[in-house]
């Protein structure tokens, strides 16, 4: 794998942790508790497995500037990617705060958190695929 793979890797990743966010979100809401554990972790892991993946390829690569113009540029610039940025360095803390009380047993602290995690993650996923999409395509 060469280090100009990595964009379709990380969008890959990305869309993966949005499925699996939905998988949980339904297992949950269905009572399946263990499965829902099980997918939110594993969402977890995808994306941290995403963001070392996507810090490497900039690290190596550096920055790819997107081609568009006009209405397209602002759009791409201010309606998809500074929402996007803004709301991953935001649902960091938020993941890790949310995760610390799942993990103590502090289920009514989760699942206020969660009602605004899930949502935040859900769009940052979804919007990293998008990103990968005007750049890449």
């Amino acid at each position: 794998m060469e280090v100009t793979d990595l964009p379709a890797v990380n969008a890959t990743l990305n869309g993966l942790s949005a499925l699996l966010l939905v998988a949980g979100f339904v297992a949950v809401k269905s009572r399946r508790i263990a499965l829902h554990r099980a997918l939110m972790l594993t969402a977890v892991a995808t994306s941290a497995l995403f963001l070392s993946s996507y810090l490497y390829y900039h690290a190596r690569a550096g920055h790819r500037e997107y081609a568009g113009e006009g209405a397209a540029r602002f759009i791409y610039h201010y309606v998809v990617l500074l929402p996007h940025v803004t709301l991953a360095v935001v649902m960091v803390p938020m993941i890790a705060t949310m995760l610390l009380h799942a993990f103590r047993g502090r289920i009514d602290r989760h699942r206020r958190l969660a009602r605004w995690t899930l949502p935040i993650w859900l769009y940052v996923s979804v919007s990293g695929v998008v990103v990968y999409i005007m750049l890449y395509w």
